[in-house]
């Protein structure tokens, strides 16, 4: 291999992680970006493609639309700036990172028996990389609160500002405001359409590239127990987060060790290092933390300019070529313009955080790879761009903690819940030091947890108003906290526990409930015997949840005067609006409509009904056959979090990636990554950890070297040549 300055020898153990070990850093990170394009290039590939608007070089210029909208964001800004954001080595890493995928691919060129089957399906050869697309794609990251503005304005505009407290539950205690100047019905249906364009996922089949909808916010978990919780006396981390399900998964795992860097755990498979891990001292976990870092601006048009405080201020253009034609991408001095409306004189752009110098997501965890208490932890995410994450933290010392991070703007004068005028009335007075958000370290409570729930201290500064539901923390700090022996066998039960919080309270207000309708009967004599655990196997299960996600909440919506289409997006504003009473006709009618809903699915004997006879899990290839459908559990309340789709119950997204870690004891920590490590069908890694995965399963996370000698299948020496 071309570039290396020593040897590197990468061991892949049993269930497929590749164990690296190199001389110095950059022959680590070489080899890294070596070995994620041997288990994964056309993810890799399709990524890049994607994500710097290149779709239609290969696939034709009809995809060219995509393509441009994917370039309107694209980081611009001084690179410079940008690689200095994330620290000494940022830059280097990057180089030697992509430098080893280009590798694999001149590997390919000399065997081309080993090229992955979806490029010769598909009649195009893989790319080679610079350093720079690693930080320039923005679009995959997760973000908010886009989506919401452009849908409250439709609500405000349909039924008033008073409806917006229907949907949502802000935290802290909000009122919303219609921004001076703003008209929420001059916000089209299909403002977002570009936006959505260029940040959504891809399918290719038959050689056509359709757009993969993004899965739903439904979170992730992570917690850190303090030894004096725990029957060993060490803490125990455990992180899953939720994505798309999809084959492979969006992450990968891998061991990276050098002097001075021995780190183990799961990243995304185009950047350098990993963000859910350890270093052997250190263990870290993440959620993603409820920072709005979008706003949408309206703007009065004349011709090639917009009004700004009280000047017409030329658009930006920039002129680039897309499948051999020129296209033309227009920007304001706040970002990218999404849509124009030529009848209202109105054009729509989006200005977020994640197109500032140091936001490329997840590419800031190379700072606190190296960190070794959590003062140096707490200093690496002070500079923590995006996208916005809460930190769980533990070390071998003992000590447990919790730190957010992410690049908060500061707005003059308004919310961030509606879109504003970009007349110049509504900026950002610049960003907030890391420093300024809060942390916690060794609480009295001896445990840390996050489900993306509202979980800022009072006094802290306001950084979003639009948090998860705080169900899966509940019942997270539900059962910590009758536990005083943690383990690592009991980590995994909880990451995998599928009782509904809001479903005992639901039951529980059906008590006082009566009628004669013989469906909504039906409906009641088998919820009032439901305990909440939304099983695989649970008939009561498959009823409650069709009667929430398909009936109730609906007619809730529809109640308060809005379609009944309109998304609910918090279960508490009905839980409390049905025990303040004089819904029980809302209760009974949607209990038979899901009655009969159900028994038209399943049958008519609610004896063989099964929760996942409905709901079902098929991890999505990009090109080709996924991996199922299985029966799921679970929903979008349960620490199993599955969050799913309420017309075929096709589940969205959910943990595809779980690990716990014994921190000080590192080879007893397990994990387990779904379907498999490798993106390639013919690899045993492809699907071969899907039926841990479905039995909540997990396989030894070896980290020692003896450990890793001992778990070894495959060995692969990079030897050092010239050219």
């Amino acid at each position: 291999m071309a570039g290396l300055a020593a040897p590197v020898e990468i061991i892949v153990d049993r269930w497929g992680v590749p164990h690296i070990y190199a001389e110095n850093d950059r022959d680590l990170f070489l080899a890294q970006g070596f070995n994620a394009a041997r288990d994964r290039l056309f993810q890799l590939d399709l990524w890049r493609r994607r994500g710097l608007g290149l779709l239609s070089e290969v696939f034709g210029p009809e995809h060219a639309e995509r393509d441009r909208a994917a370039r309107l964001f694209l980081y611009r800004g001084d690179m410079d700036r940008e690689w200095a954001a994330y620290g000494p080595g940022a830059r280097q890493a990057a180089a030697a990172f992509t430098a080893g995928i280009n590798a694999y691919v001149s590997y390919l060129e000399r065997r081309p028996e080993a090229m992955p089957p979806e490029f010769t399906r598909l009649g195009y050869a893989p790319s080679r990389w610079r350093p720079e697309d690693v930080v320039r794609i923005r679009s995959h990251g997760l973000a908010l609160n886009l989506t919401t503005e452009v849908l409250r304005a439709a609500v405000v505009c349909q039924a008033g500002i008073e409806a917006d407290r229907v949907l949502w539950r802000l935290e802290p205690a909000h009122r919303t405001r219609v921004p001076r100047g703003l008209d929420p019905c001059a916000v089209p249906a299909d403002v977002l359409r570009v936006y959505q364009l260029g940040t959504q996922g891809v399918r290719v089949e038959a050689g056509t590239v359709t757009g993969v909808p993004p899965a739903p916010a439904d979170g992730s978990n992570a917690w850190a127990i303090s030894p004096r919780r725990t029957a060993t006396g060490r803490p125990v981390l455990a992180s899953d987060p939720h994505r798309s399900l999809t084959a492979p998964s969006l992450r990968y795992l891998a061991h990276l060790s050098a002097p001075g860097l021995d780190v183990i755990g799961a990243g995304e498979p185009a950047l350098p290092g990993v963000s859910i891990g350890h270093n052997g001292t250190i263990a870290f976990g993440l959620t993603v933390l409820g920072m709005d870092q979008e706003d949408l601006y309206v703007y009065r048009v004349k011709g090639d300019s917009y009004l700004y405080k009280g000047r017409w201020e030329p658009f930006r253009k920039v002129t680039e070529r897309i499948a051999g034609q020129p296209a033309e991408l227009v920007f304001t001095r706040h970002g990218p313009v999404l849509a124009t409306d030529p009848a209202r004189g109105l054009a729509y752009a989006l200005r977020t955080t994640w197109l500032e110098p140091g936001t490329a997501p997840y590419f800031g965890s190379l700072r606190y790879l190296r960190a070794r208490d959590f003062a140096g932890f707490a200093e690496a995410m002070r500079t923590w761009g995006g996208p916005p994450e809460n930190q769980v933290y533990a070390d071998a010392r003992g000590h447990v903690g919790w730190v957010p991070g992410g690049l908060a703007p500061k707005r003059l004068g308004y919310d961030g819940l509606l879109p504003v005028p970009g007349d110049g009335r509504y900026e950002w007075a610049g960003f907030r030091d890391g420093r300024e958000l809060p942390r916690l370290l060794d609480p009295p409570a001896g445990f840390v947890a996050s489900a993306n729930e509202y979980n800022l201290p009072p006094g802290a500064p306001v950084i979003g108003y639009e948090w998860d539901q705080p169900y899966r923390r509940q019942r997270i700090g539900e059962v910590l906290s009758a536990d005083r022996r943690a383990d690592l066998a009991g980590s995994a039960r909880l990451q995998n526990d599928v009782v509904s919080l809001p479903a005992r309270t639901l039951v529980a207000l059906l008590r006082g409930v009566e009628t004669e309708d013989p469906s909504a009967a039906r409906a009641l004599a088998l919820l009032r015997g439901f305990d909440g655990v939304c099983a695989v196997d649970s008939a009561p299960a498959a009823l409650f949840e069709t009667w929430v996600s398909r009936h109730l909440g609906p007619g809730f919506v529809a109640q308060a005067g809005l379609p009944p289409e309109v998304p609910l997006f918090d279960l508490r504003i009905v839980l409390e609006g049905l025990a303040r009473g004089g819904h029980e006709d809302l209760i009974v009618r949607t209990l038979a409509a899901a009655y009969d809903d159900v028994a038209a699915r399943l049958g008519p004997d609610p004896d063989a009904w099964r929760w996942g006879d409905l709901q079902r899990t098929t991890f999505t290839a990009a090109a080709g056959e996924g991996v199922g459908p299985f029966p799921r559990g679970g929903s979008a309340h349960t620490v199993d979090a599955s969050a799913y789709n309420p017309g075929d119950f096709r589940q969205l997204s959910g943990a595809s990636f779980r690990m716990v870690l014994d921190v000080g004891a590192w080879d007893n920590s397990i994990a387990v990554n779904a379907p498999g490590q490798s993106g390639d069908p013919r690899s045993p890694h492809y699907q071969d950890l899907v039926g841990r995965w479905r039995q909540g399963e997990y396989f030894p996370l070896v980290y020692s070297r003896a450990a890793v000698e001992a778990a070894a299948a495959q060995r692969i020496t990079l030897i050092p040549v010239l050219g």
